[in-house]
């Protein structure tokens, strides 16, 4: 089949919508639902992260897609009790490399995965499918599904879950792309630059050392920036994203947004939000809600009386500002890559803050040696990889 009708595009009022491969067959199927145009929008780019991520790191790969870039993105690494317990994972349950990766790019940023699409670089297994059963999510991509994952995926949404299988030996035809806007056509070549530890040969620094695992959470930021809608900049830790700013005009409106996202994902390890008393029954959503209430700017509103008794049995503590700056200066190992040059040192002081340790960026700023002096001031390693990755 090389083509496949959709309901409609990216709004109802824009019909017909389909996709289609001239000269070939598509190279997907869609096992259950009816996907739809945003939908294979977040689908193919984010089989295109998960495919690089793994072939640049060798591990399992995952991504939640909201709205073209990537909510969450990671690698299969296993899961500490800690890590099982804010992305709540039963402690028992039996987690594949797939899985702990799904897990993980799922719990970067709950609020935004909400309602998202899952990219998985390996076959769907039972306990990817079981961890995806109860979440809120509008479908996954995968090159191949065991009978037990697809019998629980076809289950959810009431038998409507979209669940689409790709050729994992795909690969576009041509060297270039197209795009229609306003009846015009634009052409250019794709995107086929490698995203590797060559990258961080030229680092300009004093602190010239990366570790292998800060190499990784490098690699893990830039690929997922290479899928993000720009400017954009990637947060990472522990083989995963953990806040992406993505769609800012302004590099440090970038910043300032994924290191918000990033300290909220620390600050949901601090013991008084593990021990928040939530109702029995609540609903997920309303539980991560909840949460990101309390860490944030907006506490009152779910700890007014008359608002906590509707998600906890108890009124809990306050979260006060000097407690979670006290948290929050305790963090450390952050890596955060960037999809273009920083223009002034005050993303790298806003990157401290959120614990930053090492950098990757293309350089080439008129300012490069403001912004390497600020990278000195901290003892941040940074890389000037001399590769752009926008992405519109």
């Amino acid at each position: 089949m090389s083509e496949l009708a959709l309901k409609y595009g990216c709004n109802p009022n824009q019909a017909p919508a389909r996709i289609v491969r001239a000269g070939g067959a598509l190279p997907v199927q869609v096992l259950n639902g009816r996907p739809g145009y945003i939908n294979f929008l977040d689908a193919l780019n984010g089989w295109q992260l998960v495919r690089e991520l793994k072939s640049a790191t060798g591990l399992a790969a995952a991504a939640s897609f909201k709205h073209v870039s990537p909510a969450g993105a990671a690698v299969g690494l296993p899961l500490s009790p800690l890590l099982r317990r804010i992305y709540f994972v039963a402690e028992d349950a039996e987690l594949s490399p797939i899985a702990c990766a799904y897990a993980r790019a799922r719990g970067a940023d709950r609020m935004s995965s909400y309602g998202d699409w899952v990219a998985l670089s390996d076959e769907c297994d039972e306990a990817t499918a079981r961890l995806l059963q109860h979440e809120v999510s509008d479908g996954v991509i995968a090159p191949a599904y065991t009978q037990k994952a697809l019998d629980i995926l076809k289950a959810k949404r009431k038998g409507g879950y979209n669940i689409v299988q790709i050729d994992p030996g795909y690969g576009p035809d041509a060297a270039t792309e197209e795009k229609d806007v306003f009846g015009i056509t634009f052409v250019q070549g794709r995107n086929t630059a490698v995203i590797d530890e060559s990258l961080f040969a030229n680092m300009p620094t004093c602190n010239k050392f990366l570790s292998i695992e800060e190499k990784r959470d490098l690699l893990v930021s830039l690929i997922t920036l290479k899928y993000t809608q720009s400017n954009s900049v990637c947060y990472a830790k522990d083989g995963q994203a953990i806040g992406v700013g993505a769609g800012q005009q302004s590099r440090i409106h970038c910043t300032r947004l994924a290191g918000g996202k990033a300290d909220n994902w620390h600050l949901r390890q601090h013991p008084k939000v593990l021990e928040l008393p939530f109702i029995e029954g609540i609903a997920r959503a309303d539980r991560d809600n909840a949460i990101d209430l309390y860490i944030g700017e907006d506490a009152e509103d779910v700890l007014a009386d008359g608002a906590w008794q509707r998600v906890f049995a108890c009124a809990p503590a306050p979260l006060c500002r000097e407690e979670k700056a006290e948290f929050l200066a305790g963090v450390g190992g952050v890596a955060l890559g960037s999809d273009a040059f920083f223009p002034f040192g005050d993303n790298i002081e806003r990157a401290h803050r959120s614990g930053v340790s090492c950098v990757a960026q293309p350089g080439g700023s008129i300012r490069d040696d403001h912004v390497i002096e600020t990278c000195d001031k901290y003892g941040i390693a940074m890389a000037f990889t001399g590769l752009r990755l926008f992405t519109h």
